[in-house]
């Protein structure tokens, strides 16, 4: 790809105090893109203010549910391309408050597709979907072609907003491509809740680390830095590539591992002897998920970086230098 691409480019973020969100605008500012951040919230310990990045960035206070206030950033920044990341993720909480949920991950999904349809200036849009998307399906692994039906209120709304985005690429002939990826994890991410930083966080503190559900669901973990270049690479490509206007991509390592399987790894690379608890409380869950980057591979030449091995390391120093 061209070293120069990013230099000067004016990119919009959403959702950049977000464990991706932090990863992603490191290196669109390392290579030397203008980016421009839309923050719902002070988050004192993400990335971006932990490092002192926010201070060179350009950041809008205000929330995707704005469309007005979507708009204007990207006629007055001159937005050039794209990277939608704000959401409500965590499951739990979007079966405490779906209607919250869905006003973010669906309102705000629609508000920045219509914002960037007024916008002539907008050359490519990359969206987050997410695995959630495709609900339960029959044969596993997911594919791009399988059919949308999340059936929880997370999966729905991540269903919703992927196929308003497909309907936004092909009806208006928008720049448009769409992200699914497996559960991110690594240094950034804030949300205790989520297995990775709440076992490695109860480990650094000499508890032990929970497991909400009975261990034995199935995920495909996917390293958080993999994920950024992935977004780049797939923003880069879709202005010089129209056949991937409107297309969606798998982003993931392939595997497939037990949420007891995955803590126990996290628990042997820290030298732990700390035994999990299993709560077993998840309801309204997918149980079984893992995804095929074979498009990603084929039309992309794209191919992660990081084993989970490699990545749960990276993860656990991140963690240590800060939680000491």
């Amino acid at each position: 790809m061209d070293e120069n691409y990013w230099r000067d480019r004016p990119v919009f973020v959403t959702g950049a105090t977000g464990m991706l969100g932090g990863w992603l605008v490191h290196r669109l500012h390392a290579k030397g893109a203008s980016v421009v951040c839309l923050n719902r919230d002070w988050v004192p310990r993400c990335e971006l203010v932990r490092t002192g990045l926010i201070e060179k960035l350009s950041v809008v206070r205000g929330d995707v549910e704005d469309l007005d206030l979507l708009e204007r950033t990207l006629g007055e920044y001159e937005i050039d391309t794209v990277f939608h990341l704000a959401a409500q993720t965590i499951v739990t909480i979007a079966n405490r408050n779906p209607i919250s949920t869905f006003e973010s991950n669906v309102r705000g999904t629609w508000n920045v597709l219509e914002a960037c349809r007024r916008s002539p200036l907008v050359r490519a849009l990359v969206l987050a979907s997410s695995d959630k998307a495709y609900g339960s399906q029959p044969t596993l692994p997911y594919s791009e072609d399988m059919p949308l039906q999340g059936q929880h209120p997370y999966d729905v709304s991540k269903s919703c907003a992927d196929l308003i985005s497909q309907s936004y690429a092909k009806t208006f002939q928008m720049p448009i491509a769409i992200t699914r990826c497996g559960n991110f994890y690594g240094g950034g991410d804030l949300n205790w809740n989520r297995v990775v930083p709440g076992t490695i966080r109860s480990v650094i503190r000499g508890q032990r680390p929970i497991i909400r559900s009975d261990g034995k669901y199935m995920r495909d973990y996917f390293y958080v830095e993999d994920g950024a270049t992935a977004y780049m690479l797939l923003a880069e490509l879709l202005t010089s590539k129209p056949e991937l206007q409107g297309q969606a991509f798998n982003f993931s390592n392939e595997n497939q591992i037990s949420v007891i399987d995955l803590v126990n790894l996290i628990l042997k690379k820290m030298g732990s002897e700390l035994q999990p608890e299993i709560q077993d409380q998840a309801t309204n869950e997918i149980r079984h998920q893992y995804l095929s980057s074979k498009r990603a591979r084929t039309l992309l030449n794209w191919a992660p970086e990081f084993t989970l091995e490699r990545g749960l390391e990276r993860a656990i120093a991140w963690y240590r230098e800060v939680l000491k």
